[in-house]
């Protein structure tokens, strides 16, 4: 298959290189690693704290360029092990659940925080040339212990991206070196822990679908989107710059229904209401990053802040344009109906698998229509795009109360005046 230009650049980059992913046996740092292996790389470390993991990979991929490593990123010392002779760091490790979180708050802040600043300081330190930080929208205005940490995991990059001699080329070998920038992205689709197969599991069950908030938005992106954000990064990243792909979304009601259209099921859900520390849409980007931010097509850049310590910059100097942009939120990007949903759950290797499919060449037509295609049929009315059915509320003690008086799935969220 060939390579886009994007995955040709960074092969050639890294040809010959030393790369480490922390939290690499994640969901997000295993699909790094398979896009990484199709390139000529000298060594990929794996670098996580779940042996049981490392041990299924190693026994799946056998591949003598992987090498698995044991280790917390809470840890210095574990993390200057695996970092020495490394040229290119991704850093994945993360708590990542909200509900955890916020009952465990420290324990995000020992692996999100401080684990981020062993990460990022051992880089520096073993001349690592450049670190990519995982970060997410829960970041942006964050209201959970989640965002919150991983806002201030953003702001520890950022940090040691405004050190006057990190990644400039000047100072020593080691210091000159580096370049730490970040990513932030929305929703994983069928990732660990993510809602699409806990709707699958619930729909083939035969149990109703637990919606929070029916008019809540989130943003979409598939895995490979958050692969090519990635590397994207890698490819042009400067000291403290975050990247961030322009990304649709849609309801929390619409993700349910054209999951339950796809597996031809009646669509039945049981209304649960809004949990610990989550929000009616989430932002990817504030009107304040996005004054600065460059337009890259799919992509922003957002470039770092980079005034010093001098208080006035701070308390008596200010930017009049600021309320003439608005935050990007999952409110406010391209809004995907049913009929799109849909169409973006067709292009999932996981969802494919999941109903018997072959790999998506394109965007495709729907179970049924492909079933009748290939049986030689004609495509049944029923199979084609529709209006989406009413969803079924299960009466519960939870369906029947009050809801929020927050904003409506249309509205739009306005610049703060």
């Amino acid at each position: 298959m060939a390579r886009s230009p994007l995955t040709a650049t960074v092969a050639k980059a890294l040809r010959g290189k030393t790369v480490l992913i922390t939290g690499g046996t994640g969901s997000f740092g295993r699909a790094v690693l398979e896009r990484l292996r199709t390139m000529d790389l000298a060594q990929i470390r794996i670098f996580s704290r779940d042996e049981l993991k490392q041990e299924l990979m190693r026994v799946e991929l056998s591949d003598p360029k992987i090498q698995f490593i044991i280790g917390d990123v809470r840890s210095r010392e574990s993390v200057d092990a695996a970092m020495r002779g490394v040229d290119y760091v991704f850093h994945a490790a993360a708590l990542k659940q909200v509900p955890s979180c916020e009952f465990f708050p420290m324990q995000a802040v020992y692996t999100n925080i401080i684990g981020s600043h062993n990460v990022v300081e051992s880089a520096i330190a073993h001349g690592v040339d450049r670190v990519i930080c995982l970060s997410t929208d829960k970041a942006v205005q964050p209201v959970n212990a989640m965002g919150m940490t991983k806002a201030l995991m953003e702001k520890v990059a950022l940090s040691a991206a405004r050190d006057p001699l990190v990644g400039t080329g000047r100072g020593t070998p080691r210091e000159r070196r580096t370049i730490v920038a970040a990513v932030r992205y929305g929703n994983v689709m069928y990732s660990r822990g993510s809602v699409i197969p806990l709707f699958v599991s619930q729909i083939r069950a035969g149990r109703p679908l637990t919606i929070t908030e029916p008019g809540m938005t989130r943003f979409l992106l598939p895995l490979s989107g958050a692969i090519d954000l990635i590397l994207f990064a890698f490819a042009h990243a400067q000291p403290g710059d975050i990247f961030i792909r322009k990304s649709p979304a849609c309801t929390v009601a619409d993700l349910a229904q054209g999951t339950a259209d796809l597996l031809e099921a009646p669509l039945k859900v049981h209304h649960i209401g809004m949990r610990h520390g989550e929000k009616l849409y989430e932002t990817l980007a504030s009107r304040e990053e996005l004054r600065r931010a460059q337009d890259m097509g799919d992509y922003w850049r957002v470039r770092m802040d980079g005034r010093g310590l001098e208080y006035a910059k701070y308390f008596t100097e200010g930017d009049t344009g600021e309320v003439e942009v608005d935050d990007y939120t999952s409110h406010n990007t391209e809004r995907l109906d049913v009929e799109g949903v849909r169409r973006l759950l067709l292009t999932l290797p996981e969802m494919r698998a999941e109903l018997a499919l072959g790999p998506a060449a394109d965007r495709g037509p729907s179970p049924r229509a492909a079933r009748a295609r290939r049986n030689g049929k004609a495509v049944p009315a029923s199979a084609r795009p529709t209006a989406p059915a009413r969803m079924e509320r299960v009466a519960t003690p939870d369906a029947d109360r009050p809801r929020t008086a927050a904003r409506s799935a249309g509205s739009r969220p306005r610049a703060r005046r």
